[in-house]
């Protein structure tokens, strides 16, 4: 079995995979003893290949076996051959025909995680919680969910109906979209009042190339004085360790940014920051939401634990597995959960994510309150935190704070699009102290 890359997927993805390397060694072999249970399987397949009412080729029953064997075990582990596979290496390539959006399963029913931003999905106003019962009108409940995947991916330039069912909408609604060359530029940056303003969409290749460049480029920008520093991972469904740890090392002067940990006890991987902080030690917000996952709890984690940022938002989406990825024949691979990951105190980010230091509602979503979310503890045969905490309480708690009544009309009013953007701002600026001269410049790039 040869390692073809490592990922760690939040979820299925319309938009794109996270990646994390592992070895392949990692696997275990498999039980050659229990002969009873592979008699059970024989004659089972017997039965079917002999009495099934049309006739059944074995390539047919040994991928059927193969899919249910794997679905038995985690929502992460698959196996893709043919067609799958190629449509596997498309998203890890990062260019493909689609929607950008991050979709989940829940009780044969498609739902949506979160939209990448500046996709066709995102730009439609598809929203995290959205259920998608029919795509051109065919209704896909009890749909696998890489079949309805398969089908929203499609030539670039090709429509797409979506029904969408939305808590609060009184009926169902159709989205036409047009689906895209999904090309997502991980990173975007800009000055805003003095602070510079980092937007990580995803974490693939060249992210923490391009985290450092924007913070190079903030701090020319500023004339050398930035006030400090807003990391966005809202909405980022993950990617690649090697790039989490990158951009996590751009934050940090030292320490334990992420461990792996597979099945074994001395099975654990560390992976430490490097001397040099390119942020000097200025204050730094990260922004989470639900749709915060994988690769960017990682970061989130890393962060807060060091005490070096204030992380801000909604809980987090709580992907604490490793998924490795190794082939196994022309056109197949094998997609399967071989580890856990575990911030630097020692905490398993799987099911209960990260939480933020201050929690700050989306207020500039007039849906934030009744629209569903779903996270890793939200799937089906999800792996269990060996230390379960349940926070269905706390987030069930309906006091009002009296910092967050304002209506998602008064605040458009004025002028406020993005309530926790706007407060993260405002927290930043009280915790740098005043602005420099040099640091009301304003630019964007990447």
């Amino acid at each position: 079995m040869t390692a073809f890359r490592k990922f760690l997927p939040p979820i299925a993805l319309v938009s794109a995979l996270a990646l994390v390397p592992i070895a392949a060694t990692s696997y275990a072999a498999a039980d050659t003893t229990n002969y009873q249970e592979l008699e059970k399987f024989m004659a089972v397949y017997q039965q079917v290949k002999q009495h099934y009412v049309v006739p059944v080729d074995d390539h047919t029953l040994m991928k059927g076996a193969i899919d249910g064997m794997l679905s038995s075990l985690d929502p992460h582990s698959s196996y893709a051959e043919g067609a799958d596979y190629d449509a596997l290496k498309t998203l890890i390539d990062g260019s493909y025909g689609g929607l950008g959006l991050s979709v989940g399963m829940e009780d044969g029913t498609v739902k949506v995680i979160s939209p990448t931003e500046d996709t066709p999905a995102w730009k439609a106003g598809i929203k995290s919680g959205d259920y998608i019962t029919h795509i051109n009108g065919e209704l896909i409940y009890g749909f696998t969910l890489d079949e309805a995947v398969e089908k929203m991916r499609g030539k670039p330039g090709t429509p797409i109906k979506l029904t969408i069912v939305r808590k609060g909408r009184d009926k169902p609604f159709d989205v036409t979209l047009v689906r895209e060359d999904i090309k997502v530029r991980p990173v975007k940056w800009e000055v805003k009042e003095g602070i510079g303003y980092i937007n990580i969409n995803q974490f693939a290749n060249g992210t923490g190339d391009a985290t450092e460049a924007a913070i190079t480029a903030i701090d020319k920008a500023t004339g050398g004085h930035p006030l400090g520093y807003i990391v966005d991972l809202r909405s980022n469904p993950g990617g690649s360790l090697d790039e989490a740890i990158q951009v996590s090392d751009a934050f940090l002067d030292s320490g334990e940014i992420v461990s792996q940990r597979g099945r074994e006890k001395d099975d654990i991987q560390r992976y430490y920051a490097k001397p040099g902080d390119m942020a000097h030690g200025l204050p730094i917000i990260v922004l989470t939401d639900v749709g915060s996952a994988s690769a960017s709890e990682i970061v989130a984690g890393a962060l807060q634990d060091h005490r070096r940022a204030l992380v801000m938002g909604e809980r987090s989406f709580g992907k604490g597995s490793v998924q490795s990825i190794a082939m196994l024949g022309d056109r197949t691979a094998l997609r399967l959960t071989t580890a856990r990951y575990y911030t630097p105190s020692g905490h398993s980010v799987q099911e209960g994510g990260i939480d933020p230091d201050i929690t700050v509602p989306q207020l500039s979503d007039a849906d934030y309150k009744d629209r569903p979310v779903t996270r890793e503890a939200d799937l089906r045969r999800h792996l269990l935190n060996q230390a379960k905490v349940d926070d269905k309480l706390l987030e069930s708690d309906s006091t009002t704070d009296p910092r967050f009544k304002a209506t998602a009309d008064e605040l458009k009013k004025k002028g406020i699009d993005d309530f926790q953007l706007t407060y993260a701002i405002s927290t930043l600026k009280r915790i740098a102290g005043p602005a420099t001269p040099t640091a009301t410049i304003a630019k964007k790039g990447q």
